[in-house]
């Protein structure tokens, strides 16, 4: 049932966080600013044919010029944590040397203006955007950018370390990895095979490598954001959920076996072939990697159904990493979102629960997006009645009640995202804010959903005071 906030929504532990979130080269722009250097994603956006309608990343919400308006939004909003991410080419041009003031100075005044609201930043390192430089010598593909991605951490680390308490090194690496490497829809853009898994590795190695910064910079908690999926077969046959379970390891072993349990996946073998040989990996890497982490990061958005699909490519060698004989079926009798994604609420239980089975230990977690694009289209007032939005929100925090009945520990959880914004190949036809931007006036319209929120939240820090005084 579609509206306000009413008492009939989930009630969640009285302990429990709540934000929003948002991405750099979504929101800042201002790409030719403050000394910025350009990232893979100002080339991507200039490559013909892989945005929809030539769009980009150079204006998007101007969060740069508008940050303090934004900051209000977060405070009328009621949020106890900010999500947002550093962009490296603001800080370090070219990915390397010396750090460029104006970029620092930047990320010192968001920092401020979001403590000044009252509201927790928590700050990710790398939310995609590589600078180009880096790219031009190899990117993820090559093991010096693991170091460079250390050397930016402890720069960042030293300027914001006294203010920003919860980092997250990483956010989903198998977007960098295997959607920018493999199937080609993300920057870089290419279609490869043992290069993107030697990307996968790097950047699991790069975040190792920051945690040891951020540790020795005494930085306060260290996670990383993942995106694992929560994987159907189309039908009961073996062969279907074997191509599950190969499918199991692209999408989330491939990151939780060796943050978690020190090891690669043990089927490696059987899921790539040829292309897992190993060659990028050096001994004492999973030791780098698996560092004990403060909490983990979870994004979630809808689950997939896959059916068997065997590769039939003769020349093993030339398969991209992702080519595991596997094919998506779609979802039968649900809504979608404008993503073309199936709503169910339900899956984001099992799949929460799953992990939490899977990998005993697990830290907290932090459920570091959660959202729905919808079509969002204003009446003659301005104002944008997105029930379907308040819906996917109500439903799937529900869902989170039920995982955190079942045991699992969640301490927060952020909607994906304070604003529209740029969705990357997607340009910005894809809306998934709950403030509506006019990329012409660059204006700000929260939506129904935003104002679901805020009295959501209300009531749950009436709830959270009545708990602190009992």
């Amino acid at each position: 049932m579609s509206g306000p906030y009413s008492q009939a929504d989930p009630v969640l532990p009285a302990e429990l966080l709540f934000g929003t979130a948002t991405a750099a080269y979504q929101v800042e722009g201002a790409v030719g600013e403050g000394g910025r250097g350009p990232s893979i994603w100002d080339t991507y956006c200039r490559t013909p044919g892989r945005v929809a309608r030539g769009e980009s990343g150079d204006v998007a919400c101007d969060h740069y010029h508008r940050y303090g308006e934004d900051v209000a939004l977060l405070a009328e909003l009621g949020v106890d944590l900010y999500r947002f991410s550093v962009s490296w080419p603001r800080v370090q041009p070219t990915g390397s040397g010396r750090p460029n003031p104006e970029g620092l100075a930047f990320y010192d005044r968001l920092v401020d203006t979001i403590l000044g609201a009252g509201i927790e930043p928590v700050l990710t390192l790398y939310h995609w955007d590589l600078p180009q430089a880096l790219e031009d010598e190899g990117g993820w593909r090559v093991r010096d950018t693991a170091h460079r991605f250390a050397e930016y951490t402890a720069i960042v680390a030293e300027r914001l370390g006294d203010r920003v308490n919860r980092w997250i090194t990483l956010n989903e690496p198998f977007c960098s990895a295997f959607v920018g490497h493999a199937i080609g829809r993300h920057a870089p853009g290419t279609k490869e095979g043992a290069p993107a898994l030697a990307a996968a590795h790097h950047l699991l190695l790069a975040h190792g490598m920051a945690v040891g910064e951020l540790r020795a910079a005494a930085a306060g908690e260290v996670g990383i954001t993942l995106n694992p999926d929560h994987l159907v077969p189309a039908t009961d046959s073996a062969a279907d959920h074997a191509a599950v379970e190969r499918a199991r390891t692209l999408h989330n072993r491939t990151w939780f076996d060796p943050i978690f349990t020190g090891a690669y996946p043990d089927n490696e073998k059987e899921v790539w072939g040829a292309l897992a040989d190993g060659a990028h990996r050096v001994e004492g890497d999973l030791e780098t990697i698996g560092q004990p982490l403060d909490f983990l990061g979870i994004n979630f958005y809808r689950p997939i159904m896959l059916r068997d699909a065997p590769h039939v490519e003769p020349d093993p060698t030339r398969r991209t990493a992702v080519d595991i004989g596997v094919e998506q079926v779609p979802y039968e009798g649900v809504r979608h979102t404008t993503m073309g994604w199936p709503v169910v609420p339900e899956s984001f239980t099992d799949l929460l629960v799953d992990l939490d089975r899977g990998y005993p230990g697990l830290p907290p977690i932090l459920i570091t997006e959660n959202g729905s694009a919808e079509p969002d289209a204003p009446d003659d007032t301005g104002r944008v009645h997105d029930t379907d939005r308040v819906d996917y929100l109500r439903d799937h925090l529900a869902a989170l009640g039920r995982a955190i009945e079942a045991g699992v520990d969640v301490r927060g959880y952020f909607v994906w995202s304070l604003l529209d914004n740029f969705e990357w190949a997607y340009g910005y036809d894809r809306r998934f804010g709950l403030v509506r931007v006019d990329y012409d006036l660059l204006e700000r319209h929260p939506k129904d959903s935003f104002h679901w929120y805020r009295d959501y939240l209300t009531a749950h820090r009436a709830a959270r005071v009545k708990a602190d005084g009992a």
